[in-house]
């Protein structure tokens, strides 16, 4: 186990390895070409990085005509990366993200809402009794119920997959839970669709629509220009 634990250690910490792995972070599928170009590095040099996280099963890699796209494997992994970057000092992350707030205010973690706004909404989640914290994990209330399906949120589709439904994921911007899971997921993509928030190209940050400030207060009872 020792041995396991140094090698897998290894890989993620070399440096351009960990901003490959940050970078896929958004849950997006990327090329070689445009990895390279993000950790600025050779067509050569990317690939064998990309091949050794590859065969560690960090990454995944699929065909498609004459391009291979990476994504990050699984929830687990990113999750690992999202704890990695929790362990970061609170000073340096100040130092860091300075100049990029849109990132700390909103973003996707992987596949689910994060940043202050995903905190806020999970916040009121919990404080409205739609969800309860128990064991480590969220419950979804009798109340919760009614709110969720009323979004349009299938919830017994989402207890079929073979994934754990909610639970807490510590915010390494906010070092506060935001809610994470099948259910995060849905309504990470339930807001997308509603056009209540856009993604950004080449960016894990999230822009909040105009039709988006409205609803979150009318939804959450959540004022954004505030928050």
């Amino acid at each position: 186990m020792n041995n396991e634990i140094s090698e897998i250690s290894a890989l993620i910490g070399n440096p351009m390895r960990s901003v490959i792995l940050w970078t896929l972070l958004d849950n997006r599928a990327y090329t070689a070409i445009e990895l390279s170009n993000i950790v600025e590095t050779s067509a050569q040099n990317i690939s064998i990085h990309l091949s050794k996280l590859v065969n560690a099963e960090l990454l995944s890699v699929e065909s498609q005509g004459r391009h291979k796209y990476y994504k990050i494997s699984n929830q687990e992994v990113a999750s690992a990366i999202e704890g990695i970057a929790n362990l970061i000092p609170k000073d340096k992350h100040r130092k860091i993200f300075t100049n990029n707030s849109n990132i700390k205010h909103c973003r996707t973690c992987y596949d689910h809402l994060a940043g202050k706004i995903g905190v806020k909404i999970t916040e009121k989640l919990l404080s409205e009794n739609y969800l309860k914290l128990e064991n480590k994990a969220y419950l979804i209330t009798e109340k919760g119920e009614i709110f969720f399906e009323d979004f349009g949120i299938d919830l017994l589709e989402l207890k079929k997959q073979r994934r754990t439904f909610a639970k807490p994921c510590l915010d390494w911007s906010e070092r506060k839970d935001h809610l994470s899971g099948s259910l995060a997921t849905a309504l990470l993509n339930k807001m997308l669709a509603l056009d209540w928030i856009r993604k950004i190209a080449n960016s894990r940050a999230l822009m909040i629509t105009s039709k988006g400030e409205k609803e979150f207060n009318k939804k959450f009872n959540l004022n954004i220009l505030n928050e």
